[in-house]
């Protein structure tokens, strides 16, 4: 795997599959979340796992030590989740998380919701470039 890329992969099924370990359990666990909440479509975009909903919307990204939880709205989810860090312009935000994160399920989901109806309110967000 490539320093800060995900693994090179085809289909979102395909992503998953190239994980190990508690990098593929974290991921797993995340993507089951996501797809329980509401009707996303996911999608492989900048070697990382998408998933669109007017527009995109939320991405897992595993690095070599970490996995990412990004939202393109997630400065508007800090309230909900504050360890959520701002990242570049727009309205960027990651979760971070290593090994020792404690992430849920019901977590996950509760941000998938908000960032869905976000997008559903608000519009594409790469849609203002």
């Amino acid at each position: 795997m490539a320093m800060g890329m995900g693994p090179v992969a085809e289909t979102p099924d395909a992503y998953i599959a190239a994980l190990s370990g508690w990098q593929r359990d974290r991921a797993e666990m995340m993507r089951a979340a996501i797809m329980s909440t509401a009707p996303f479509a996911e999608t492989i975009k900048w070697t990382n796992l998408v998933f669109m909903a007017n527009g995109p919307c939320i991405l897992i990204r595993a690095e070599e030590q970490r996995v990412l939880l990004g939202f393109w709205r997630g400065k508007r989810l800090r309230a909900i989740e504050p360890r959520i860090k701002a990242s570049g312009k727009y309205e960027l935000g990651n979760l971070v998380l290593t090994e020792a994160t404690e992430v849920i399920a019901e977590q996950v989901a509760h941000l998938a919701a908000a960032a869905h109806r976000l997008n559903a309110e608000l519009g594409n967000p790469a849609a203002r470039a």
